[in-house]
């Protein structure tokens, strides 16, 4: 694995943002964090990243796909994983991905939280086309 990669890390709770950073650097990114979506469109100015992991209610309800929608503007082909609280808050399953849904969200990949270590780490590998063969199809 590249060891140096940049991820992009976005989440207005400080503890979910430090989670995720810790899981990341453990296993060798670089991390970049940005507390709103404000924070993060200021630094995308200076910043590209490898991949990015962005809340989506922040501000507002819809911050993480108007960022998203902003830094695939910038950075195209940039991987975004998108990450959410809305299953567990209402009980109803958003993933994003029925037909409808991917004409509008241009996020790779949906993921509730709380994320697990090792679901974060697989996604962000294999976005970043990271997996080694031997891993693909290995889960947790």
């Amino acid at each position: 694995m590249s060891v140096h990669k940049k991820v992009l890390v976005v989440d207005d709770d400080p503890d979910m943002a430090e989670q995720v950073t810790v899981i990341l650097k453990g296993a060798g990114y670089e991390v970049v964090t940005a507390g709103t979506a404000e924070e993060a469109e200021e630094l995308l100015l200076s910043v590209k990243p490898d991949a990015a992991v962005l809340d989506l209610m922040m501000e507002y309800k819809d911050s993480g796909f108007v960022l998203c929608h902003h830094l695939k503007q910038l950075y195209p082909g940039t991987p975004v994983i998108l990450l959410t609280g809305v299953t567990a808050a209402t009980g109803i399953s958003f993933n994003g991905n029925v037909a409808d849904a991917k004409t509008w969200i241009e996020v790779e990949k949906i993921l509730d939280k709380p994320v697990r270590k090792e679901q974060l780490l697989a996604e962000v590998r294999r976005l970043l086309h990271e997996v080694d063969a031997c891993e693909c199809g290995v889960h947790h």
